[in-house]
C-alpha cells in the first residue's frame, strides 16, 4: 500500500482540522481528494509529505512512517502545493539543475523531466516570464525530479485557462501510469476524467471513499453528489 492513514487527527488550538480519518491508496492508483475549502485537505497533504506532524494517529507512505522517518518519506514523495514555490529569477533549466543537485540527480534526469513535462521549448526562459500553465509544469518537473513513488498534488489546475487545464490533466494522466497520485481539486470534470477513486472530506471527516463509478451512481451529477455529501455532514 503506497499510502496508509490510520485514525489521524490534527488539532490547532481549539480547532480540530482532522478528526480521526482513515484511508489507504494502493500503488498505481489516481485518487481524487475532494472537499470544500477548510475541509482539511491541505492539512492532510502536508502530513503525508512530512511537512506537518499529526496530533494523533499514524501515517505510512511507501512503507515509511511519517512520525519515525520523515526524511525517508520525503525521498519517496513528490509534492506540488497549491501555491507553487518557484524562484522566478532563475531560468527553468537552471532551477531544475539546482533542485537536481539537492536530490543527487544528474543532467540526464533533468532532461528527462523537461521532456516529460513539455518544457523543452521553454527551458531557456526565466520562470518569471512563463505563463501560469508553464509554471505549473515547472512545479511538476520539480516534483518528479527524484523519481518519487507517490505524487501529491494540491489543486494543480487552479487559475489556469481551459487549454492549460487540458494540458495539465493529460500530463497527470501520463504520470499516473507508473506511480500513485493523490490530488485535490474543485473541478468535477477533472475528477471524472482522471480518478480511479474519490475520497471526500468535510469538516475534517471522510464522508465518502468510493470508486468513481460507484460515486456517480449516487446522483444526477458529481456536483450534486458532492453538494449532498458536504452539506448533509454539517
Amino acid at each position: 500500500m503506497s499510502i496508509r492513514v490510520d485514525k489521524v487527527s490534527k488539532v490547532y488550538g481549539a480547532q480540530k482540522a482532522l478528526n480521526g480519518i482513515n484511508f489507504e491508496v494502493p500503488s498505481g492508483q489516481i485518487a481524487g481528494f475532494l472537499g470544500p475549502n477548510g475541509a482539511g485537505k491541505s492539512t492532510m497533504m502536508k502530513i503525508l509529505t512530512a511537512f506537518l506532524p499529526p496530533t494523533s494517529g499514524s501515517v505510512e507512505v511507501a512503507g515509511h512512517r511519517v512520525s519515525e522517518d520523515p526524511i525517508a518519506v520525503k525521498r519517496v514523495v513528490g509534492y506540488l502545493p497549491e501555491h507553487n514555490p518557484l524562484y522566478l529569477e532563475m531560468y527553468v533549466r537552471e532551477f531544475l539543475a539546482f533542485m537536481a543537485k539537492i536530490h543527487g540527480k544528474g543532467k540526464q534526469r533533468i532532461e528527462e523531466v523537461i521532456e516529460q513535462t513539455g518544457l523543452a521549448a521553454e527551458a531557456h526562459k526565466k520562470i518569471g516570464a512563463l505563463s501560469k500553465g508553464y509554471r505549473q509544469r515547472v512545479g511538476l518537473a520539480h516534483a518528479l525530479l527524484h523519481e518519487p513513488q507517490v505524487l501529491i498534488l494540491d489543486e494543480p489546475t487552479t487559475g489556469l485557462d481551459p487549454n492549460q487545464i487540458v494540458e495539465i490533466r493529460s500530463l497527470i494522466r501520463s504520470i499516473g501510469t507508473d506511480r500513485t497520485v493523490l490530488f485535490s481539486t474543485h473541478i468535477m470534470q477533472e475528477v471524472e476524467q482522471l480518478c480511479d477513486r474519490v475520497i471526500v472530506l468535510n469538516k475534517g471527516t471522510i464522508v465518502a471513499d468510493e470508486g468513481i463509478a460507484q460515486l456517480k451512481k449516487r446522483g444526477a451529477s458529481l456536483e450534486a453528489v458532492f453538494q449532498q455529501l458536504t452539506s448533509s455532514a454539517g
